[in-house]
């Protein structure tokens, strides 16, 4: 779990206080089918009190470890995912604590940060698991990988409906 103490924030507005939490994939339940978490996630931030709520922000370092979806090589590469949430104490006697969407609330002198750290990693990743921009992939005729060598082989696609068309050039 990873627990910011607002203990002593509470005091002065503007105060601030750092924090640095070293955690695992499994332990905040990031678990995916396409990509792992290779190694341990990396949390840096600060908690900053501002009179009127609490700003937690910083940044997530972790190693995602994939199959590229053009390539098929196997490719660990490093990411920073930044993120920046309100916090407010919850009063005893408000009477709806969701009425305000921007802000989320909590109780006592702590602020449990595994679920914004969760969805942080979460949501910071693209839906295709690319080596890199410039992957060029497999070849469609012998599966040769493009970015290691050229393989040679005509990858001219022509559209089916267009094809009679190119018969007609053929045949000229």
């Amino acid at each position: 779990m990873m627990k910011v103490s607002v203990a002593q924030l509470q005091e002065n507005i503007g105060s601030a206080e750092a924090f640095v939490f070293e955690t695992s994939a499994d332990e905040i339940d990031v678990v995916h089918e396409h990509y792992s978490l290779a190694g341990s996630i990396r949390v840096e931030g600060t908690c900053v009190n501002t009179g009127i709520f609490y700003r937690v922000e910083g940044v997530v370092h972790c190693q995602k470890a994939f199959q590229c979806d053009r390539c098929l090589e196997d490719f660990v590469q490093e990411q920073k995912h930044a993120f920046a949430e309100k916090y407010q104490k919850q009063a005893e006697d408000e009477a709806d604590p969701e009425e305000d969407r921007d802000v989320n609330y909590f109780d006592g002198d702590v602020i449990d940060i595994t679920d914004l750290i969760r969805d942080t990693i979460l949501l910071a990743q693209p839906l295709n698991n690319i080596c890199s921009p410039a992957c060029r992939g497999l070849c469609m005729v012998c599966g040769a990988n493009l970015n290691k060598s050229e393989c040679g082989c005509d990858r001219e696609v022509v559209d089916p409906r267009l094809a009679v068309l190119q018969q007609l050039l053929n045949k000229k």
